[in-house]
C-alpha cells in the first residue's frame, strides 16, 4: 500500500479529556520509586485533516501493516531513544526463548536501592525463577530495567554479549543510524531514529504475543515471599485514546520523553514515533494518530487485472487490464482532485502479444503522484482490413505476426 502526506503549517488545538473513571492513575513504581503521575487530558488539533505542529525532536507517522510514511519530522536524526530501547530487548527475546521459559535470576541483574535506574525494576532477587513473559510484561509495561537485564543475561550470558546481538539484529533490519550500548536504555549512548525504529516496531509487531503484552494495562507478577507485584501501563494513550495498542514509553533527561504509540480503527493500524518531547510526548503521538485516521481515506485505485479500457498504440488499439493493484492513503481534502493518466510505452507496436506490458496507468493529485500500474495487453483485437492487391496485405500480416513474435520473446 502507498501512502501519501501533505504536511501544512500549525492547526488549533483542543483538549480531549478521558471519559469518567478511565483516566490512568499514577503509577506505581516499585520497589523504591515514587507514584508517577499522568496526564487526564491530551492536546490534540482540532481538525485532524490538518498536519499537526509538534514539539518533539522528532517523529514519524506510519501504516503500521504497510510500514508507508504519513508524515514526519527529522526522522533521520539520531538521538537517544532511552527505553525505546527494551523493544529491541523484547524482539530478540521473543525470537530466542519461549514465553514459558523459567529464568534464574543472575545477581548482575539485580539493583540496589541506591543505583542508577533502581526506580524502574521490579525489584528482582538474584537467584529467583521468573517466567520470560512475566519479565516482558514488567519490561514493557513497567519499564523494568532489572527485567530487561536479567533476559539478556539469560539470553547471551552477560549484558555486553547481548548488546552484540542486539546490534546485529539492527543491521539485519537494516537500521543504519541505530547502534545500541545497553539492555535497559540507562545508558544515553544508544541512538536511533524515528525511521529506524519504524523498522524495528513493525517486525516485533509481527510477532505472536506482543501487542498481547503491550496492550495490558495492569500485569500481577509473583514475587518470592510476598504479595505479588502489580505492574501498570505507563503509556497512558491505553486510557486516553480509544484504539491504542501499544507499544513503549521511555525517558531521561538527554533523550527527554519518548513514546511509540499503536493504535487500531477498523482495519487500519498506525504507529506513531515521538522522540525527545520537551514534556508530554502522549499529545504529540495523539495529534499524530489522529491525523492519520482522519486526514486520510484509503483507496483501491487500480485492481490487478481490473479493465483499464483501450489503449492506442502504433498501429492499432489494444483492450489493456492494471498489471498490479493500487491501494494509497490519499489527504482527504484532495480526494476530489484524483487523476488518472494513461500512456502507451513509444516501442509498443501492434499487433503485441497477449500478456505483454504496453503503457502505465498513473494517479495522482495536484503537485504530487501517487503511485503508477503497468498497463497489459488483455486480447489483442484482429487487424483491421487494408487496401490493396491480396498478397499486399499477406505481407503484411505476415510480417505483424513475426514482428510480433520477437517483441514477444524480448519483452
Amino acid at each position: 500500500m502507498l501512502v501519501v502526506a501533505i504536511i501544512s503549517g500549525e492547526a488549533a488545538l483542543t483538549s480531549f479529556a478521558s471519559p469518567r473513571g478511565s483516566a490512568p492513575p499514577p503509577t506505581p513504581v516499585p520497589p523504591h520509586g515514587s507514584l508517577s503521575p499522568f496526564p487526564t487530558s491530551l492536546a490534540t488539533p482540532t481538525d485532524p485533516t490538518v498536519a499537526p505542529t509538534l514539539t518533539a525532536r522528532s517523529a514519524l507517522l506510519a501504516d503500521l501493516t504497510s510500514g508507508d510514511v504519513m508524515d514526519e519530522k527529522a526522522a533521520d536524526q539520531p538521538v537517544p531513544i532511552a527505553s525505546l530501547t527494551k523493544i529491541m530487548t523484547a524482539l530478540i527475546a521473543l525470537e530466542r526463548i519461549r514465553l514459558t521459559d523459567m529464568v534464574t535470576v543472575d545477581p548482575r541483574a539485580v539493583f540496589g536501592r541506591h543505583d542508577y535506574g533502581a526506580s524502574s525494576t521490579i525489584g528482582l532477587k538474584a537467584g529467583e525463577r521468573v517466567s520470560v513473559e512475566n519479565l516482558l510484561y514488567a519490561m514493557m509495561l513497567g519499564s523494568a530495567n532489572d527485567a530487561a537485564l536479567a533476559l539478556a543475561i539469560h539470553i547471551a550470558g552477560s549484558e555486553q554479549a547481548f548488546v552484540r546481538v542486539m546490534n546485529a539484529r539492527a543491521r539485519r533490519l537494516e537500521m543504519r543510524r541505530t547502534v545500541f550500548f545497553s539492555s535497559t536504555g540507562l545508558d544515553d549512548r544508544g541512538r536511533s531514529t524515528a525511521r529506524d525504529l519504524l523498522s524495528l516496531v513493525r517486525a516485533v509487531d509481527g510477532i505472536d504475543g506482543f501487542d498481547r503484552i503491550t496492550a495490558t494495562r495492569f500485569r500481577a507478577i509473583p514475587a518470592p515471599g510476598g504479595r505479588d507485584r502489580r505492574i501498570q501501563n505507563r503509556n497512558a494513550l491505553l486510557w486516553l485514546y480509544p484504539g491504542t495498542f501499544g507499544t513503549k514509553t521511555g525517558s531521561t533527561q538527554r533523550a527527554g520523553s519518548c513514546l511509540i504509540a499503536s493504535a487500531a480503527r477498523g482495519d487500519r493500524r498506525l504507529v506513531a514515533v515521538v522522540l525527545g518531547a520537551p514534556h508530554d510526548p502522549f499529545s504529540d503521538a495523539a495529534a499524530l494518530l489522529a491525523y492519520g485516521f482522519g486526514g486520510f481515506t484509503q483507496r483501491i485505485l487500480a485492481s490487478d487485472g481490473g479493465d483499464e479500457g483501450t489503449l492506442a498504440i502504433r498501429g492499432g488499439a489494444v483492450p489493456v487490464v492494471a498489471g498490479a493493484e493500487l491501494t494509497a492513503l490519499i489527504p482527504t481534502a484532495s480526494i476530489d482532485h484524483l487523476r488518472q493518466r494513461i500512456s502507451a510505452y513509444p516501442h509498443a507496436a501492434f499487433p503485441p502479444a497477449p500478456g505483454s506490458r504496453v503503457g502505465t496507468l498513473v494517479v495522482s493529485i495536484p503537485g504530487l503522484t501517487i503511485g503508477s500500474v503497468p498497463l497489459i495487453v488483455s486480447v489483442v483485437p484482429p487487424p483491421s482490413a487494408s487496401s490493396g492487391p491480396w498478397w499486399a496485405r499477406a505481407g503484411i500480416s505476415i510480417g505483424r505476426s513475426i514482428s510480433g513474435a520477437i517483441r514477444a520473446i524480448c519483452s
